[in-house]
């Protein structure tokens, strides 16, 4: 019976030792991302706004070092060389681009040859230097003879080895170096405008939904009083006691500019302030001080920032308006809206000195906007994927 139950039992080779293994389906494989990781994630997959972030790096770079590409930085009024249109290098060959250092114009007359002495009385009389090109030459009629001109006034100034790459205004300043100049202006007051939201705008709307009560009703009610004088109003009254200039926008963004980040960061704090995190918070005994500074401002980071954002291309716009109306920055001192201004006055007859400086500020302004657009999909929790 032992031998006849040896021979039943199976081979040993048949059995395995079996080795326990840890359980590794519910296992976390990689590391776990903060919040502001996964803003910073979503941020860079907006390929716009990464692109709009390259093009402000790029124009904050020419602003300060853009005055300095040619040997007319510095340089001041030159009537010698006023009203010079465009003119580039290798760009002068090709016509579509504008900068062939020539101004042209239609002329209209009674014949081809009145229409053809208006276009060189409008030319300084430089008959030599003054292309015609016969586009009608009418019936005898009034006006009904239209010549096209074209103006050589490189040559005819003498000046066929000099490059103006944005020409010159009516006094013979580049406007290349006054754009860039003017750029840096209209920026150092936007970053103004947005370091008074964050400096004052947090702090008192921090402070009044927090505390709430009479101290939310009191401050309420300054900002409700603030908030219905118009800005221009605030310009104006400014203007008495200061010259326009920097220092008098700067003041009246310093007086109504914070109000609208003030009443947002209110309400978020009003929404934040009963979460199980502050209470937390408030039972360990921390200070009222250090809750808003460590708890409540974090959470809030991202609203404040888009805010921030759209706060910037705002004040460029309120620049550009008070200088196009005369009471921003006054020449000599440059501006984008003081361009702009210089250039309406004479636009018909010079539209590149319109052209340049509203491109540039409309491209700014864009790229806040955009910008701002990817700060809010970022800190949106459902953009999270």
């Amino acid at each position: 019976m032992a031998g006849q139950h040896q021979k039943n039992e199976p081979p040993k080779e048949l059995f395995v030792s079996h080795e326990r293994k840890e359980n590794t389906t519910e296992m976390i494989t990689k590391p776990s991302r903060s919040f502001f990781q996964d803003a910073r994630r979503t941020f860079f997959k907006n390929k716009m706004a990464v692109v709009s972030i390259i093009l402000m790096i790029i124009i904050i770079l020419m602003s300060i070092i853009g005055p300095y590409f040619n040997e007319y930085g510095m340089d001041g009024q030159d009537l010698s060389r006023a009203k010079m249109p465009p003119r580039v290098p290798v760009a002068e060959n090709i016509p579509f681009l504008g900068m062939d250092g020539t101004l042209q114009d239609e002329f209209k007359g009674s014949t081809v040859e009145e229409a053809t002495e208006n276009a060189v009385m409008r030319y300084d009389n430089a008959e030599d230097f003054v292309d015609i090109e016969v586009l009608s030459e009418g019936d005898g009629s009034t006006d009904s003879a239209e010549v096209s001109a074209t103006y050589n006034i490189y040559e005819a100034k003498e000046m066929t080895d000099d490059y103006f790459w944005l020409g010159t205004d009516q006094l013979g300043r580049d406007q290349w170096t006054r754009i860039w100049l003017g750029t840096r202006v209209s920026l150092i007051i936007a970053f103004v405008a947005a370091a008074i939201d964050l400096l004052i705008g947090v702090a008192y709307g921090g402070i009044s939904g927090y505390y709430g009560g009479r101290v939310d009703d009191v401050l309420q009610r300054i900002i409700e009083i603030l908030s219905g004088i118009p800005n221009l109003v605030v310009i104006f009254l400014l203007l008495i006691v200061l010259q326009p200039g920097i220092m008098s926008i700067v003041l009246a963004l310093t007086i109504t500019g914070w109000t609208g980040m003030a009443r947002i960061v209110r309400g978020e704090v009003l929404k934040q302030k009963n979460e199980e995190y502050v209470l937390a918070a408030r039972t360990l005994g921390q200070t009222n001080g250090k809750i808003i500074r460590k708890h409540l401002m974090p959470n809030i980071a991202g609203i404040i920032i888009i805010n921030t954002m759209f706060t910037i291309p705002s004040a460029i716009f309120f620049e550009a308006f008070l200088s196009f109306i005369g009471l921003g920055i006054v020449p000599p001192e440059a501006s984008l809206g003081a361009l702009i201004d210089a250039g309406f006055k004479v636009f018909r007859l010079y539209p590149y000195l319109v052209f340049y400086p509203a491109v540039l500020i409309s491209i700014i302004m864009i790229a806040f906007n955009l910008i701002g657009d990817g700060l809010r999909d970022a800190f949106d929790p459902r953009m999270h994927k």
